[in-house]
């Protein structure tokens, strides 16, 4: 409920803001019309971004990727002891 309520704030700010630059002539009125279309843009950017370094900083877990070969083994075994073709590289 909290996270919610922090992007409904997050939100309301950046409309309120939006309408008070639409109401000013701070920033040029063709300009202040984009800028939903800039915030939206840069957000996916942003998005990315984090993907891109979450991926880079994806960690690696050797002893669980040999947990995970050796259970495989078994499970080939066993269904080889049961009569069913894997059809795999050993």
């Amino acid at each position: 409920m909290k996270h919610i309520v922090k992007i409904m704030t997050l939100l309301v700010a950046i409309s309120a803001l939006w309408i008070g630059l639409l109401q000013t002539s701070i920033i040029p009125r063709s300009h202040t019309w984009l800028l939903p279309i800039y915030f939206i843009v840069s957000l996916g950017c942003y998005g990315l971004l984090m993907v891109g370094v979450g991926l880079m900083q994806f960690p690696t877990c050797p002893q669980e990727a040999i947990l995970l070969q050796q259970d495989v083994a078994e499970a080939k075994e066993f269904l080889k002891q049961k009569g069913v073709d894997v059809g795999g590289c050993d």
